[in-house]
């Protein structure tokens, strides 16, 4: 009788013990998700001169970077993130003069970036862009970490419900300011795959992807990058300290999956 006790209390402070992670790892993500909101966001951008000649601007390849805090390279000790990455290769693979505009912003959510794309200043961005990153969904699903106290599976087809109209309005908006640009969308990974429900969230994760790549597919010059992958067989070794961004290598793998479509592109061209 006293062990059965005992093993009933041991369980009893290992659930409490993981319902303390769960709240530590929820105010974790609040802090990104309350971070600088769009009035107050100063994009990374590399500004072009009021003065320049108008026929100077076309010798530049502009890249415009949307979506949330994967996009602002949150957790990137270097700085760099995956954008940083890109546009590296980009100025080492081509004659043209890179710009970018980063507009991502943490904690955004999809409803959040159809919002910012109505905005003229963006749209006067996206017009000039040749190519379009984006990040966005982690914060539809995760729900500052909400979802991984419920795992609610009705609660979480109802977020992607809204979050698929969203991508929807999202991409038509951004081909209706440029019919030519390529956009490149970076799916979502598990960073919880070691976790006792991992095969339930990692199922959910790949649906969640499945479903955006069946959206995009829908728009020309779009493309779905996997990193679900990426993380998959050792997660632990390219997250940040916050267990939830990835961290310098993480997004470095992020940036030469992304990269390897635009050469395998340049190939074919």
């Amino acid at each position: 009788m006293v062990k059965v006790r005992q093993v009933q209390v041991f369980a009893l402070f290992a659930t409490m013990l993981s319902i303390l992670w769960i709240v530590g790892l929820s105010m974790t993500l609040q802090s990104y998700i309350n971070g600088p909101s769009m009035a107050t966001m100063v994009p990374l951008t590399i500004e072009r001169s009021a003065t320049e000649p108008t026929a100077a601007l076309k010798d530049r390849f502009s890249v415009v970077a949307l979506g949330d805090s994967l996009t602002r390279g949150t957790g990137d000790s270097t700085g760099k993130g995956y954008v940083g990455h890109l546009v590296d290769y980009l100025r080492q693979n081509s004659q043209e003069t890179v710009s970018i505009h980063n507009l991502a912003i943490n904690g955004q959510r999809s409803d959040q970036l159809a919002q910012q794309i109505e905005q003229l200043d963006v749209q006067r961005t996206l017009q000039e862009a040749d190519l379009i990153v984006l990040t966005i969904g982690g914060n539809d699903l995760f729900r500052r970490g909400e979802t991984l106290l419920t795992m609610d599976l009705e609660a979480i087809q109802a977020y992607e419900k809204d979050y698929l109209q969203n991508l929807h309005f999202i991409l038509s908006e951004i081909r209706q300011q440029n019919e030519e640009a390529l956009i490149f969308y970076l799916g979502l990974y598990n960073p919880f795959i070691n976790f006792d429900d991992s095969e339930i969230t990692s199922q959910v994760i790949r649906q969640w992807n499945y479903e955006s790549a069946e959206a995009l597919a829908q728009y020309s010059q779009t493309v779905f990058v996997p990193t679900f992958d990426l993380f998959q067989l050792n997660v632990n070794q390219y997250l940040y300290s916050d267990q939830f961004h990835p961290n310098a290598e993480g997004y470095r793998m992020m940036a030469e999956r992304l990269t390897s479509l635009l050469s395998r592109r340049g190939e074919t061209d």
